[in-house]
């Protein structure tokens, strides 16, 4: 009988010793028995069998029911084929396939969608517009069973929402003053997606350009250099006219000025000659005749005194000696001797051919002739 045969002692071998045991310590059998009867190593392979199979199936269990969710991840857990919660990041159990089940999306990742669309304005015009899209998942639930598809409903309803706010502005809107034009486009994007139950949250939306088509691309140059144009002249023109018009006010507030300075000066003038008129009246009746006589001689003194006076010569030559400084002096060719500060132009004429003095003409009441 061989020594481990079943039923015997495990003595046989030479010198009635187990060969696998070793002496005095214990043998590889101390340790596989156990396992041994764990596994079914008896004489019932059937058992074995079922052992192993619950083994597995322990296994699977365990792993099956734990589930790990990553900080950037939502888990959406569905009982037979029904919503039923949301798993947040971090370690959790479910009740094992295929009474739940689990459907991992990113919530945190950032997604684009970037497009080009022609849309026509309010006067008619055709504009290529570039859209700028990016968006998140902000409901799981709604992302995935909200709709069929809600990235194709996202591109569609943000083209829907541009060329609608398009088509309620002109051209000059589009092209130069989008901002506001992008708000409205973001607002009702978002809106849009609420009411389809995609689950997507809009985070940023752009329209970063916007031009004509290549057909038409000159024309539409050569309207946007006139329309800068213009702009150039309106700002000239306001500059011209905040410089002008400060000027103008200000000569109009000198001009007000001097006017009332001289209206003041001229009713201060007529009140001071009404004054003397009256005072020379009371002297007139008081002494007619000599107050008669003084404004005579005051009259002739100021006449005279505004005059030159006449000096006459030989007869040939007449001599104007100024005597007040009133009047700039014109000198005469045909006075050589005399310096052209003492000279003046003559009022008289003489014929060459006369050899007899020539009288002057009689002096008016303003000139004293002197022969």
């Amino acid at each position: 009988m061989a020594w481990n045969t079943p039923g015997s002692d495990n003595s046989g071998g030479p010198n009635g010793r187990n060969p696998r045991r070793r002496p005095g310590g214990r043998g590889l059998d101390a340790l596989i028995d156990p396992l041994r009867g764990l596994f079914g190593g008896g004489a019932g392979g059937g058992g074995s069998i079922l052992r192993w199979v619950g083994i597995v199936f322990a296994l699977w269990l365990v792993f099956n029911c734990f589930v790990l969710v990553t900080e950037q991840e939502r888990g959406v857990v569905l009982r037979f084929g029904q919503f039923a919660r949301v798993l947040d990041p971090g370690p959790h159990f479910k009740a094992p396939w295929p009474i739940e089940r689990v459907t991992k999306v990113n919530a945190t990742q950032s997604n684009a969608y970037s497009d080009t669309v022609p849309v026509f304005t309010r006067d008619a015009n055709m504009v290529n517009v570039e859209i700028n899209v990016q968006y998140r998942i902000g409901d799981p639930q709604m992302y995935l069973f909200g709709s069929r598809d809600a990235d194709r409903v996202l591109k569609e309803a943000a083209q829907s929402a541009v060329r609608e706010q398009v088509g309620r502005s002109d051209l000059d809107t589009v092209l130069n003053a989008r901002s506001e034009l992008t708000t409205t486009v973001r607002q009702q994007l978002q809106a849009s997606l609420q009411t389809y139950r995609t689950g997507l949250f809009v985070t940023e939306l752009n329209l970063p350009n916007a031009r004509p088509p290549d057909e038409v691309k000159d024309a539409f140059d050569e309207v946007q250099r006139a329309a800068s144009d213009k702009t150039t002249q309106i700002n000239q023109a306001q500059a011209y006219a905040k410089q002008v018009v400060p000027e103008a006010r200000g000569q109009a507030a000198q001009v007000r000025a001097a006017a009332e300075g001289y209206k003041t000066a001229s009713i201060a003038r007529a009140e001071g000659d009404a004054s003397r008129f009256s005072q020379m009246v009371e002297e007139y009746k008081n002494a007619p005749e000599v107050t008669r006589k003084r404004l005579w001689l005051d009259t002739v003194q100021d006449v005279l005194s505004d005059n030159r006076t006449i000096v006459g010569g030989d007869g040939r030559n007449v001599i104007y000696v100024p005597m007040g400084e009133r009047r700039a002096p014109t000198p005469t060719p045909n006075s050589p001797l005399l310096t052209p500060d003492l000279l003046a132009p003559p009022t008289t004429t003489e014929s060459s051919d006369s050899a007899r003095p020539t009288r002057s003409p009689r002096p008016s009441g303003r000139e004293e002739v002197t022969r």
